[in-house]
C-alpha cells in the first residue's frame, strides 16, 4: 500500500484536517476583523460561535483518541453550517433584505472581500463547515464497526 492510500485510510487524518480547517477559519476571521478592520455582522458572530469551539472539540478528540468525537462536533458543525447557508442566501440576494437580522450595525450582505472575485467571506465560512462536516462523517465511517 502506498503512503497516500495509507494516509487516506487512516481515520486520524480526517481529524487533523478538520482541526486545521477550524484553526484556519478562526485565524482567518480574526484576521479580517482585527487586522483588516472589517466589522463582523450578527450572522458572522454566530458562525464564529460555532467555529471557534471546534478547534478544542477536535483537539481533545485527537488527544484522547476518542472515536466518538464526531458525536460531540457534529451538532456544532450543523448549527454553523445552517447559519452559514442562510448568510450566503442573504448575501447573494436570494432572501429579501427585510428578513435580514443585520440591520442595526453591519449589514449581512456588505461585500468586504471576495477571493478570486467570487468567494466571499460568508462562502469561506460555508465551505469550512462543509469540509469539517465531511471530515467528521468520513472519520465516523472509518471508525464505526460494521455489525
Amino acid at each position: 500500500m502506498n503512503p497516500i492510500t495509507r494516509l487516506i485510510k487512516h481515520p486520524q487524518t480526517y481529524l487533523y484536517v478538520a482541526f486545521g480547517i477550524a484553526l484556519a477559519a478562526t485565524l482567518g476571521s480574526l484576521y479580517f476583523s482585527d487586522i483588516m478592520k472589517f466589522p463582523p455582522c450578527v450572522l458572522c458572530w454566530y458562525q464564529r460561535i460555532a467555529m471557534y469551539p471546534l478547534i478544542f472539540i477536535v483537539a481533545v478528540g485527537v488527544l484522547l483518541e476518542d472515536t466518538r468525537v464526531w458525536i460531540y462536533g457534529l451538532p456544532t458543525v450543523i448549527v454553523g453550517l445552517l447559519i452559514a447557508a442562510y448568510h450566503n442566501l442573504l448575501y447573494h440576494g436570494f432572501i429579501p433584505q427585510k428578513l435580514q437580522p443585520c440591520t442595526i450595525e453591519v449589514s449581512c450582505s456588505t461585500k468586504y472581500y471576495e477571493l478570486f472575485g467570487f468567494i466571499s467571506i460568508p462562502m469561506m465560512s460555508l465551505l469550512g463547515f462543509v469540509a469539517i462536516l465531511a471530515c467528521l462523517l468520513i472519520y465516523r465511517k472509518l471508525t464505526t464497526k460494521k455489525a
